[in-house]
């Protein structure tokens, strides 16, 4: 099974702009007590670096032009 350059965009996209999300999230509630709000921050921050180096993956695939029939 190979993975397309498509997919790997949307996925990395989803994670930077996912992760983005949390981390504010978790920024929000760091006051309440718990760790929760520390934890999802750091949570979130992982989860976006991970989508910025699947943009770097990405960047580093070869796309193969669609078949002729």
């Amino acid at each position: 099974m190979s993975i397309t350059a498509a997919r790997v965009q949307v996925l990395a996209w989803a994670m930077i702009y996912g992760g983005m999300l949390t981390v504010g999230l978790g920024w929000s509630l760091r006051k309440g007590g718990n760790g929760w709000g520390v934890g999802l921050a750091i949570g979130g921050g992982v989860v976006a670096a991970a989508g910025c180096f699947l943009i770097w993956a990405r960047s580093r695939m070869t796309v193969e032009p669609p078949a002729a029939d």
